[in-house]
């Protein structure tokens, strides 16, 4: 209620009272056909990471703090498509492709809020191995169920705060132009283009601010991932041995490197040369894509996962 209130006292400061989201294309006749495609891949997406999450907290086996966040980032997934495709499906089928101020807002600040804290939350990933790996013995004891819980509890409330930080600077713009954003969702840099005021602070803040958000924990991932490497070089002689560590990480790697590449091509590069089309072709490489690979990358590459599956399938049969 609150939030809705602070955003109407906003909505009185510009002249724009709702968008026009121009979406993945103009081109008409690829409409119904994008329709189907970006359906089947939200249904593959929530079914997917929901099944992960029933299967993480019905299986005792994988109630462990690798696969308790495991859990949150199948959460995580499913809400950030949720954010974007639904609007995105309803204007493949509708001719106007509108969202209200109030709403443009709220799309950005749960697109930022929860794709800042699955950044966070992807090193906390990697630091958990980092302490399975490297110290094995304390491993119950550094990642305890308590532990697990408030480090899961304040990265979701920084990426909180982080996204109320741009949906609130965003809505002081005054927007007395067009209206018309080149993109199938509200995203601070589309909004930037169309507002009439000053927006150097908002861009500082976009690339400081989010760029530290971002590339912060991938630092923290990469550092961790160099530790387990260090520490199993000098520690492991057999290569085998090596390899098996490396293997348990190889899933949670893949996941880093498909989330982190358009992050870094959306918000950290400049943003003189990206086309309109380039820029969309990434947000859906990020938004769609990436959380749909996810449970696939888990599953296939993770036997427990897959025999604790087996399991629920014999229970519900």
């Amino acid at each position: 209620m609150l939030f809705s209130l602070f955003f109407q006292v906003m909505l009185n400061q510009t002249s724009v009272t709702e968008f026009l989201l121009l979406g993945v294309t103009d081109i008409q006749v690829l409409q119904p056909v994008l329709f189907v495609v970006f359906l089947a891949i939200y249904i593959v997406n929530v079914a997917g990471n929901g099944v992960i999450m029933m299967v993480v907290t019905s299986d005792p086996k994988l109630h462990s703090p690798m696969y308790f966040f495991l859990g949150n980032l199948s959460c995580l997934d499913i809400c950030y498509s949720t954010v974007t495709l639904p609007k995105v499906l309803e204007n493949f089928l509708s001719i106007h492709r509108t969202i209200s101020f109030l709403g443009c807002i709220s799309q950005l600040h749960f697109f930022h809020f929860l794709g800042s804290t699955e950044a966070m939350l992807l090193a906390v990933m990697a630091f958990d191995r980092f302490v399975a790996i490297c110290k094995p013995l304390r491993y119950t004891l550094i990642m305890n169920h308590q532990v697990c819980t408030q480090m899961a509890v304040t990265i979701w409330i920084i990426g909180f705060f982080h996204a109320l930080l741009h949906s609130v600077m965003t809505s002081r713009l005054n927007f007395c132009g067009s209206n018309h954003i080149h993109h199938f969702f509200c995203d601070v840099k589309p909004l930037l283009e169309l507002a009439c005021g000053n927006t150097d602070l908002n861009e500082w803040l976009l690339h400081s601010v989010t760029g530290t958000i971002a590339m912060g924990p991938f630092s923290l991932t990469l550092l961790s991932y160099f530790y387990i490497i260090i520490y199993l070089f000098f520690k492991t002689r057999s290569c085998s041995m090596l390899h098996k560590a490396l293997s348990t990480c190889a899933s949670h790697f893949m996941v880093v490197v498909l989330f982190y590449t358009p992050v870094v091509f959306t918000y950290i590069r400049p943003a003189s040369g990206s086309s309109m089309d380039q820029e969309r072709i990434i947000a859906i490489m990020y938004s769609v894509i990436t959380p749909v690979l996810n449970p696939l990358i888990y599953t296939l590459r993770n036997k427990e996962v897959e025999g604790a599956l087996r399991r629920v399938i014999r229970r519900r049969l």
